[in-house]
């Protein structure tokens, strides 16, 4: 019986980015995630993507369609609930390699051909910075569509995948404007920019889930990426205790 494994979408992006360090990856996998050297993720971008899909399902409540702002995704008929997107019931297991991949999508829309469209939200620009990153999302996203197909069969077929960029509009043009300021406070305005990700995965993710269970199993570590700087503050850390 292999040992069960479990991993996240966004943990298992990693492996596709220019960085991935195979033994930071071998590390963090048999310590559940907890390296000493991660930083915590500013609460303010959770908060954004948060309150940018609870303002569309209240628009889409009242009036039966998306807000204009909103990019094409299709006809949408409906969105899932976040309580059926929490990443407790969001998951599936692959029978060959005994790993179970979770996570939270942002947005699952139930379009009126029957159809689901996967969208993510990401609080900023669509700068090169942003496409570094884009390897990433992509696993992320074709991750959460395996679920679907693999499992979550009541959100199937996914007919497509989207990243949502919310740009914040940050140049002044009147603090005067009611829209702006107010007694209560001030407004920050955002832009909506659709990227779209192509659909693939079952391949891509079985094959990544592979890799994941190859590193996991492996012993002793695998050899870090030449470089990787926080390789060398462990081995520094790993020194200093034997020292003391």
């Amino acid at each position: 019986m292999i040992e069960p494994l479990t991993i996240s979408a966004k943990t298992l992006g990693q492996i596709v980015m220019d960085d991935f360090c195979p033994r930071c990856f071998w590390l963090s996998l048999h310590v559940r995630g907890k390296l000493p050297f991660e930083g915590p993720f500013p609460g303010i971008f959770s908060s954004i993507d948060s309150y940018s899909k609870n303002i569309v399902h209240d628009y889409f409540d009242k009036k039966g369609k998306m807000p204009a702002w909103y990019p094409d995704v299709g006809d949408v008929a409906s969105y899932v609930p976040g309580r059926d997107l929490h990443w407790r019931y969001f998951s599936a297991t692959d029978a060959k390699t005994n790993v179970k991949l979770w996570g939270s999508p942002d947005e699952l829309l139930k379009l009126k051909d029957g159809s689901v469209h996967i969208v993510d939200y990401k609080t900023g620009k669509l700068t090169r910075g942003q496409d570094e990153l884009l390897p990433l999302y992509i696993v992320q996203l074709n991750a959460y569509a395996f679920i679907c197909s693999s499992e979550k069969k009541e959100f199937a077929p996914v007919s497509g995948l989207s990243l949502i960029y919310t740009e914040p509009q940050t140049s002044l043009r009147s603090s005067t404007n009611p829209e702006v300021m107010s007694a209560q406070g001030f407004a920050l305005h955002f832009s909506a920019t659709m990227k779209q990700v192509k659909l693939e995965p079952d391949k891509m993710i079985r094959d990544l889930l592979a890799q994941v269970r190859k590193l996991y199993d492996q012993q002793p570590a695998p050899k870090p990426k030449p470089g990787c700087e926080d390789c060398d503050r462990f081995a520094r850390l790993v020194l200093l205790a034997g020292a003391g």
